[in-house]
């Protein structure tokens, strides 16, 4: 028999063609603390026991499917996201880092604030909702996406965590969804991936991400900012806050359309890495007749 070292170093070298080494290790070391039940700690102070026999076959298969490139995240069914273990399929984005930063700032600028009414616009897993639940107590949450599939797991997340979210089915492009009262927030992470950067990602996303909810036509990169921002006008109460998570070369445009939309306080603020990947601005409320 092998050792837990052992079977996870083979592992990390046969993906090592895939990806770089530190990623490899990680990604093994996941793999191994997934399959045992273990965890980080756990793993590493069990390094040199010996893995029953019977776990191999299922760990072949899983080294399979890695090495056709299928993402850690659907391999495992299970995707980590600003504390919470949410259920992932290729119906829905893998929740990114940048987008846990997104709901840091609503979380903090909003922190406080009771009987808030947010909206999620294409909320895929759900990991935006859920996560702002457990952040701002005693708000009314509703998500949609366009995706029966992707909602099918939201509701499965939000039931794990018994958090109070009002899914909804709706193309965003051209319905509107039904809200009980005025948005304080409106939050989304729309598609917004240029189809010309198609060469330059990785073909563990291209192959199995849903390609509907990252890519945009290179001649409108703002096609759902544009739509999401004109509703927000409508759904939105006064003084109620628009949050996107955006591609980075348009950080500029973004903010000029919020600003031609009559938006105040347009702002862009950049992830930890220092890219530009989200805008913030708040509508002011009805505008008065000329």
């Amino acid at each position: 028999m092998l050792t837990l070292r052992h079977l996870t170093a083979n592992l990390a070298a046969a993906l090592q063609p895939l990806y770089d080494p530190r990623e490899a290790e990680a990604i093994a070391g996941q793999v191994l603390e997934h399959l045992l039940g273990l965890t980080p700690l756990q793993r590493r102070m069990q390094a040199q026991e010996l893995v029953d026999e019977t776990r191999l076959p299922e760990l072949a298969a899983i080294r399979a499917r890695l090495l056709r490139h299928e993402p850690l995240q659907y391999v495992l069914g299970v995707a980590h996201f600003a504390g919470l273990e949410l259920e992932v399929t290729p119906a829905t984005l893998i929740p990114r880092p940048e987008t846990e930063e997104l709901v840091e700032l609503i979380a903090r600028e909003q922190q406080g604030r009771t009987g808030l009414q947010v909206l999620d616009i294409g909320t895929g897993s759900g990991c935006i909702p859920l996560a702002l639940a457990s952040r701002l107590p005693g708000a009314r949450l509703t998500a949609v996406d366009v995706s029966g599939e992707a909602l099918a797991v939201a509701r499965r997340n939000a039931a794990r965590y018994q958090a109070a979210v009002a899914f909804q089915q709706v193309d965003i492009l051209t319905q509107v969804p039904q809200l009980p009262a005025p948005l304080d927030v409106l939050v989304s992470n729309p598609p917004y991936v240029l189809e010309n950067e198609r060469p330059l990602m990785r073909p563990n996303v291209l192959k199995f991400e849903p390609a509907t909810a990252l890519f945009v036509p290179d001649h409108d990169p703002l096609r759902f900012y544009r739509r999401i921002a004109g509703l927000g006008r409508d759904l939105l109460a006064e003084n109620g806050v628009l949050y996107f998570e955006i591609n980075e070369q348009f950080a500029s445009e973004t903010v000029a359309l919020l600003q031609e939309l009559g938006y105040w306080g347009a702002a862009i603020h950049a992830d930890i890495f220092g890219k530009n990947r989200m805008v913030r601005a708040t509508w002011p409320g009805a505008q008065p007749a000329a």
